[in-house]
């Protein structure tokens, strides 16, 4: 039964996540064997990426153009996350298109339910105020990227969907916000995203105490499960101490930076790799 329930909450996080991305302009396309979670006018992988790559031998090569025509169209690089272990035919299917795995695996975590270790104090943690949103922007977006999405963020944090809610969060020090991070909320499952400190502030705690705030005040509301990704061994030992742990862990792929958005000649024509029975005897009566 234990692991049931985890099971549904880390089906409820994923949900989340690409909630988060159509949230903020962004939309999914479902395909047999994974979705295709996009988002035109914010063209980083952070917002492009298959998820939950699950296609038999026979099947991928047709599902790999049709989800690579959909991303090249856009002049979108996606990532693929696969969950591990990676099976060997999409290992390979994935880099005979160009795409390499990643050295650290993606690793989503969830809330044990354990209370979160005390805050360090040396920041200050509070919720952000929707005037603040340029500052919340800042620390997520490049400056080419941060007018859409600023607009998608006020848009999502003021007038939010049913079922959904979204809460920025800031840490200071002396009065001056050095990290923050952005609190979502869809259903029950509520994810931790785009953490990040200023230079000057890092090695202070100021990430650690965002999360570590998110779990002691719970600010998504009663009967919430929270969720972060870690990118790095490091990472995920620092939030094992914070209270969560490991629910499902990625291999993600990605093109390298000087890759051409083209799919591969498809070579010499041959049969159909499938085709219905043909009736050799007389039609039923």
């Amino acid at each position: 039964m234990a692991s049931d329930l985890v099971e549904l909450a880390t089906e409820g996080a994923l949900e989340a996540e690409r909630q988060f991305v159509l949230t903020l302009g962004g939309f999914a396309l479902e395909m047999p064997g994974a979705t295709l979670v996009t988002h035109e006018k914010l063209p980083v992988p952070r917002f492009n990426f298959v998820q939950e790559l699950g296609v038999g031998r026979e099947r991928q090569t047709s599902f790999f153009e049709r989800a690579l025509d959909h991303y090249f169209q856009r002049a979108l690089r996606p990532t693929f996350r696969v969950p591990t272990p990676v099976p060997d035919h999409v290992d390979a299917g994935l880099r005979r298109f160009g795409f390499r795995p990643r050295a650290a695996p993606l690793v989503l975590m969830l809330s044990s339910g354990a209370s979160p270790p005390t805050l360090t104090g040396t920041v200050e943690v509070r919720p952000a105020v929707p005037s603040e949103v340029d500052l919340v922007a800042s620390f997520w977006a490049s400056e080419r990227e941060r007018p859409e999405f600023r607009t998608a963020l006020e848009v999502a944090w003021v007038h939010p969907n049913p079922h959904e809610e979204l809460r920025p969060l800031f840490a200071t020090l002396n009065g001056r916000v050095v990290s923050s991070a952005i609190l979502y909320r869809f259903r029950t499952s509520a994810g931790i995203h785009a953490v990040a400190t200023t230079p000057s502030a890092r090695g202070l705690g100021a990430a650690s105490d965002l999360v570590s705030y998110a779990l002691r005040e719970n600010p998504a509301g009663p009967g919430v499960r929270y969720s972060i990704f870690a990118d790095s061994a490091r990472l995920e030992t620092r939030l094992e101490k914070l209270g969560f742990r490991r629910a499902r862990v990625f291999q993600e792929y990605e093109l390298p930076a000087g890759a051409e958005l083209a799919l591969p000649p498809p070579g010499p024509p041959g049969p159909p790799r499938w085709r219905p029975k043909t009736r050799t005897g007389p039609p039923a009566a």
